[in-house]
């Protein structure tokens, strides 16, 4: 059994939120060292607390009572996958991508950003494809990202 294995998958709750956020903090700062988050981390704390996990369509792995992942779906679009970082490599991300495509086994789109080439790898091997380039003005941290698809 590999240790992605250990990890249970559930959708989150409110109390969830906090540990979710952290999750989303450590991996960001980890995996995305050059971008500059335009909120702080009482902020993202609480957009996770008010909007993420109430409204979105929110998974978290969990591992003996910790979270160590964290997936957000709204409708065809993967809108956020974070992985803790002593979680990174180990499965947990193929689970969440697998479980994704079941809920929306239509297709799926999702936005990473350029310089995250780990990702971009990550995704590609899940059969996205890249479709689109942008400069980076559509989004709030004004860095360039990629828009994938996935089309079973």
């Amino acid at each position: 059994m590999s240790a992605g294995d250990e990890a249970v998958l559930r959708r989150a709750a409110g109390p969830d939120a906090g540990a979710v956020a952290d999750v989303w903090l450590r991996s960001f700062s980890a995996a995305l060292p050059t971008v500059v988050r335009p909120r702080s981390d009482d902020e993202v704390r609480a957009y996770f607390r008010d909007v993420v996990v109430p409204e979105r369509e929110t998974w978290l792995a969990e591992v003996g009572g910790r979270v160590v992942g964290v997936m957000v779906l709204a409708g065809d679009l993967l809108s956020q996958l974070y992985l803790a970082p002593d979680w990174r490599g180990r499965g947990l991300g193929d689970r969440f991508v697998s479980l994704a495509k079941e809920r929306s086994p239509q297709g799926l789109t999702l936005w990473t950003f350029q310089v995250n080439r780990p990702a971009h790898r990550f995704y590609e091997r899940h059969g996205f494809l890249a479709v689109e380039h942008t400069d980076g003005s559509g989004n709030e941290e004004r860095e360039p990202d990629v828009r994938y698809v996935w089309r079973p």
